[in-house]
């Protein structure tokens, strides 16, 4: 990111743009031939380049083929497609005319999908390809009854004849070849724009409404924490359909006038990192998760001076990251960082295509461990905090203000509080407007005064910055009545890479256990400890590679009280995927899902107790 002094910031205030489509056009207005976005052209196999003109064209034909449905202002319209030009241009067109957005996750099971598609009333559906519509025809048609329109973005010629639905049409034939004189609509900055669907962890989702002033002043706020400026460019692959892409990755870039990126897959990430060559990267901590499990496989297997090396590095630069952060002293050992630097970071900087100035984390907890990592080898991670709720950002960390144990300081704008419980309340103008048809869970979640209550427990120092200790409903109480916050040690027993997956049970037992997945590694080296083969289904059920796991638990998790010891564990040979309605779409274990589908297990865990 280019945070240099002579780096000119071009932000469009909230005021100038009043709307989420009013941003776009001002956008459009300034930075006419700049370069937009840049996606991967299947047909030609190569990246194209679109410039703000070009998608201000693209968004007028959507909005005229728009204005051709029956559709009013105020009605819904979903998408359901990977983060393309395209994306962009639906999203634009649509609230251009006054409707209301939905985001779908592309993962999604075509029930939880059918859903929302319902819940929302939504009239028209934007979907990338054909199996993603025909995966909707195994469900109930009642549920997609008020559908009247279904756009897919690659439908073929072939494939558009065999379809017998005459809702159904190719995005090519929909299209009008020129734009028509569609007036725009104007929008009220307090209207709803969109709504979107919060996977809870429990139960159906819940649709958060937020208004165009919700998330305008969010990117505005965010857009002072972290300078971006017409030169970065941003490799965008967390999916649009989750609000911390859609505002850090979306509209903070177009308010900036940077330029944004569109992976071709998660699967082709590290190809297109180094092909793309992204100055900021906005991510989960999954991601970086896997490129440090990465580091440390190749490690393990390379000479034993590497490693001491690498953790040389490391030690190095952190002590250098918390001097010019004014927390710790000028060190010696600083004056290697030249030769480490070009033997160790430069390396793993180049991996991430060698221009990265900065990397934005949120969605959930990074592991003090891997920031230490990341953060000692020269990138600085910007760890944060929000909820789909709040547009979504509520706090986040600073360059030069950067303490990587919390998710940093309230971003501009935004008020935090602890409430009962330590439970942290959040008030702003980012609060979103409620549930959409659902006035009980929002008066259970705003109150009168506008507070929030985002049911993580948290923690506020002196300085005002903000530690994330828990969640409200997912602390285990043991029947010794001890609490036990999971995600702590499930993050710490992920540290170790031949884990891939882990959940902690125990909620009313007198001791805790652990579901466990094992990666590809792991199979490997527990089978070679216990001489037998490496057949997940076989060794789950082996004796001795439970007490091998035990132990390599016992190794990750000593730091904690004796309370929070784990006594058995369930060895899982099938990893828990979105498919198959383990995880959430933003990679969240869905505890009581996990809970009742490997209850059998469990009761041998705790049988005879």
């Amino acid at each position: 990111m280019t945070n240099h002094p002579h780096s000119k910031t071009d932000v469009i205030p909230v005021e100038v743009a009043k709307t989420l489509d009013g941003l776009f056009k001002e956008r459009v207005r300034r930075s006419a031939e700049s370069v937009a976005y840049r996606d991967f052209d299947v047909a030609t196999e190569k990246w194209r380049n679109y410039t703000w003109a070009e998608m201000a064209q693209g968004v007028m034909r959507w909005r005229t083929a728009l204005s051709r449905e029956n559709l009013a202002p105020g009605d819904r319209v979903a998408v359901m497609s990977r983060n393309c030009h395209q994306w962009v241009m639906f999203e634009q067109a649509a609230i251009g005319l006054g409707l209301v957005v939905v985001p779908l996750y592309t993962e999604d099971r075509a029930e939880n999908a059918a859903y929302c598609l319902q819940n929302a009333g939504v009239k028209l559906l934007l979907v990338e390809e054909l199996a993603q519509w025909e995966a909707f025809s195994l469900v109930k048609q009642e549920h997609l009854s008020e559908l009247s329109r279904i756009v897919i973005i690659t439908l073929s010629e072939q494939e558009a004849v065999q379809i017998e639905d005459d809702r159904v049409i190719a995005m090519s034939k929909w299209l009008p070849e020129q734009a028509g004189d569609i007036p725009h609509q104007t929008n009220d900055p307090h209207a709803l724009v969109t709504i979107i669907y919060t996977s809870g962890t429990t139960g159906h989702p819940k649709g958060v409404m937020l208004s165009h002033h919700n998330i305008l002043t969010n990117a505005y706020a965010s857009a002072q924490v972290v300078n971006v400026t017409p030169d970065d460019l941003l490799l965008s692959f967390l999916p649009l359909s989750h609000t911390f892409e859609r505002t850090a990755g979306y509209y903070v870039p177009m308010m900036c006038g940077a330029t944004i990126a569109y992976a071709r897959s998660i699967q082709q990430l590290q190809e297109d990192l180094l092909t793309i060559r992204p100055s900021v990267l906005v991510s989960v901590p999954r991601i970086y998760e896997r490129v440090y499990a990465g580091i440390r496989a190749k490690l393990d297997e390379g000479p034993a001076l590497a490693k001491k090396l690498f953790n040389l590095a490391v030690e190095v630069g952190y002590s250098r990251f918390e001097h010019q952060q004014g927390r710790d002293s000028w060190h010696w050992s600083h004056l290697l960082w030249p030769v480490l630097d070009k033997l160790v970071a430069r390396k793993l900087m180049d991996k991430l295509g060698g221009r990265l100035q900065l990397a934005l984390s949120g969605g959930a907890a990074l592991s003090p461990e891997i920031s230490r990592v990341f953060i000692g080898l020269g990138l600085p991670i910007l760890q944060g905090y929000g909820m789909t709720e709040t547009s979504p950002v509520v706090c986040a960390n600073r360059l030069a203000n950067n303490l990587p144990s919390s998710v940093g300081l309230p971003i501009p704008g935004v008020e935090v509080k602890l409430g009962e419980h330590g439970a942290l309340l959040i008030r702003g103008p980012n609060v979103m407007l409620g549930y959409w048809n659902n006035a009980e869970a929002t008066r259970a979640t705003i109150s009168e005064d506008g507070w929030l209550n985002s049911g993580d427990i948290a923690s506020i120092d002196e300085q005002g910055y903000i530690t994330i200790t828990g969640r409200i409903k997912d602390i285990i109480v043991t029947s010794t009545g001890e609490k036990v916050p999971p995600a702590d040690m499930e993050a710490a027993i992920l540290r170790n890479p031949l884990f891939e997956q882990v959940m902690i049970i125990g909620e009313g037992r007198s001791y805790l256990s652990a579901l466990v997945v094992l990666s590809r590694r792991g199979w490997e080296s527990v089978a070679a400890q216990c001489q037998v083969s490496t057949d997940p289904q076989q060794l789950a059920k082996n004796e001795q590679a439970e007490e091998i796991v035990l132990e390599m638990i016992g190794q990750q998790i000593n730091e904690f009280p004796g309370y929070a010891q784990v006594y058995r564990v369930a060895l899982i040979h099938e990893p828990w995927t979105v498919a198959n309605e383990m995880l959430t779409p933003t990679l969240k274990l869905k505890r009581s899902k996990i809970l009742e589908r490997y209850k059998t297990e469990i009761e041998r865990l705790y049988a005879g107790h």
